[in-house]
């Protein structure tokens, strides 16, 4: 994949990619959520974090994804990836199957693609003040753009301590894990997302849309 960076445009290859899941730093909240989803037929992961894999070709950079029916929706995660022993940071959507996830949360986060952004940030350039970088993801409802997510880092947990849960190596990419949805979870057809530093008054940016293909039994 083609990323643009501070050093300029760089090609990396990713051939392992990595969902952490239940990664909030708050251990009470998480059980609490675990709890939730049990009583709607979501399984209990066996353990916390859990670390998903899916398919290295589901990261794309095309502006629409096309799902099948009408109950996906996507949530903002920060994407670390590590190329040439360097360590960067990016922005992805871990776009979900919901229904699916009543029956497997492997097989519903396979189903779908997952957009990326097409910038990168060094890691080495942030991690003195991660928890202060600003997650915010909108979605379009009745032709409005409203708050779907916002918080910050400090929500998760500690980058490093995800990424030495996999021994992150070359040409590996990594979601980390997400923010809690205002007002539920939902599908939508469009989504806009950005990782924003406040030190450098700078940001990522992640925009893409949903074509839902109609579901034939």
């Amino acid at each position: 994949m083609q990323f643009e960076t501070s050093v300029g445009t760089r090609d990396i290859e990713i051939h392992d990619v990595y969902v952490a899941g239940w990664t909030g730093r708050d251990r009470a909240a998480v059980d609490h959520h675990i709890a939730e989803l049990a009583a709607i037929g979501v399984s209990p992961p066996s353990q916390v974090p859990l670390y998903y894999r899916v398919s290295a070709d589901l990261l794309t950079q095309t502006s629409t994804i096309q799902v099948l029916g009408t109950d996906t929706s996507g949530e903002i995660e920060p994407l670390v990836i590590r190329s040439e022993g360097e360590i960067w940071l990016g922005l992805a959507s871990d776009h979900t199957d919901r229904a699916l996830e009543t029956v497997s949360v492997a097989a519903s986060k396979q189903i779908c693609h997952k957009p990326v952004s097409s910038g990168l940030w060094r890691m080495a350039e942030v991690e003195d003040r991660l928890d202060d970088l600003i997650l915010t993801c909108e979605i379009k409802e009745s032709n409005a753009w409203v708050t779907y997510q916002s918080g910050t880092l400090a929500s998760i947990r500690p980058l490093s301590d995800l990424i030495a849960g996999i021994a992150l190596q070359d040409g590996q990419a990594m979601l980390c894990g997400t923010l809690a949805a205002v007002g539920g979870v939902r599908p939508a057809a469009d989504y806009r997302m950005s990782l924003t530093d406040p030190k450098q008054t700078r940001r990522l940016s992640l925009d893409y849309a949903v074509t839902a293909l109609p579901s034939i039994t």
